[in-house]
């Protein structure tokens, strides 16, 4: 489906309430659209732990507008389900990520700051001399 509105309007056939009730809901799923307007957003919260992370955030249930109570985990797998076709594992998509150079690439923080001999280093010390003189141009490596 291409907008939350219409996964709103299936849950509204399938347990009744009106839209307001269950677009919250759907919503939460394609607030990725915002950082990645194309179906790879789905990567962020279409899975199975997306679900449940819908239901740490909205609560194991809703009641609807009809007093009906409806399982937030139930709709979570109806909107993952209508998008996908099931309901993948966060490693299935991590599976289709090529590792790149970048991500493999590790530098300990602690050896941004060296240690005073017989001490640990203070996390926020400024190694001296490392301050730029005023006026000249300054660039932090992080």
């Amino acid at each position: 489906m291409s907008h939350c509105y219409y996964h709103a309007l299936s849950s509204v056939r399938k347990w009744g309430g009106v839209v307001e009730d269950y677009l919250p809901l759907h919503q939460w799923f394609d607030q990725s659209k915002a950082i990645l307007a194309d179906p790879r957003h789905r990567a962020l919260r279409h899975h199975a732990e997306g679900i449940f992370m819908l239901e740490a955030l909205f609560g194991a249930t809703i009641v609807n507008a009809d007093g009906r109570t409806v399982p937030v985990r139930l709709v979570g797998e109806q909107h993952v389900r209508e998008d996908l076709g099931s309901i993948p594992s966060f490693a299935d998509w991590a599976r289709l990520i090529t590792p790149q150079a970048w991500m493999l690439r590790g530098h300990r923080f602690d050896d941004a700051v060296a240690a005073p001999a017989g001490g640990v280093a203070d996390a926020g010390a400024i190694p001296s001399g490392s301050l730029p003189s005023a006026g000249e141009p300054s660039r932090i490596v992080i």
